[in-house]
């Protein structure tokens, strides 16, 4: 059966998968595997297939923000996806990041809303705490310092880098203030969807995000996103799930492995 959104069936998709916003991304994040190729296009959802580590490995765009990313989430899962990684970018909240800074969102602030269909808003919309760690130690060993801790995860791009112009403008400016002081790193569009979904849904999921705009300067042209470091983290970070599960794993029962012959 093919799942209505994503066009995907079983067997097409890895039981790990990474999931970038932009259908753009996805070639580029799938070089980085062993044998990618081009499974699926269909709305803003495009898929290629690989291997990392001898275990096969997606890369799914979600679009941009909560629907899509729920919608994709849920079928990735009714296909045998355990592990997702978002990996995509967002805006620095905090003035110690700086562009091309790597942030691994460790929980989201659920000011989305399509968690609110999910669960009541006392929820928190929390990382995988073994997804959370292998990105760091891949930040690391890709020889990239990243910053852990909390994100803030909104539906509205313009009311969030141009809170000047709004109607509202001095209520997101205040609420940007005291998320800042409350600690929050960055500002981006998924993430609380897919940790509350993937929570539901007994799957694991993390963020590695890509700062393309620091406080008080202005966000590249799409083209020039500082992305590299943050691809390079979690692709290291991948492997070392699928090598952490692996030997977790009784011999002869290894999920998602690629047959070699």
């Amino acid at each position: 059966m093919t799942e209505y959104h994503v066009k995907l069936s079983v067997g097409e998709v890895g039981e790990y998968v990474f999931l970038p916003g932009d259908p753009g991304r996805v070639p580029l994040i799938a070089s980085h595997l062993d044998d990618a190729r081009h499974v699926v296009s269909n709305r803003e959802f495009t898929t290629w297939t690989g291997s990392l580590e001898g275990t096969r490995v997606s890369v799914t765009s979600t679009g941009i923000g909560g629907p899509s990313t729920a919608i994709a989430v849920e079928e990735l899962c009714n296909l045998g996806a355990h592990t997702f990684v978002r990996l995509g970018s967002a805006g620095a909240i905090s003035a110690e990041l700086k562009l091309g800074d790597v942030v691994v969102a460790q929980a989201a602030v659920r000011e989305d809303g399509t968690t609110s269909m999910y669960a009541p808003e006392n929820v928190p919309a929390v990382a995988d705490l073994d997804v959370v760690t292998a990105l760091r130690e891949g930040a690391k060993a890709a020889g990239h310092e990243c910053h852990i801790g909390t994100v803030l995860s909104s539906d509205g791009f313009y009311p969030g880098s141009e809170p000047a112009r709004m109607p509202l403008s001095s209520m997101l400016r205040d609420r940007l203030v005291a998320y800042h002081q409350c600690g929050v790193l960055a500002v981006e569009m998924e993430s609380s969807t897919l940790f509350l979904v993937a929570q539901i849904r007994k799957a694991r999921a993390g963020s590695v995000l890509g700062v393309v705009n620091a406080v008080g300067g202005d966000m590249p042209a799409s083209g020039a996103l500082p992305l590299d470091a943050t691809i390079e983290s979690a692709i290291a970070g991948m492997r070392r799930l699928i090598q952490h599960d692996r030997e977790r794993e009784p011999m002869g029962e290894k999920s998602g492995a690629v047959n070699a012959g």
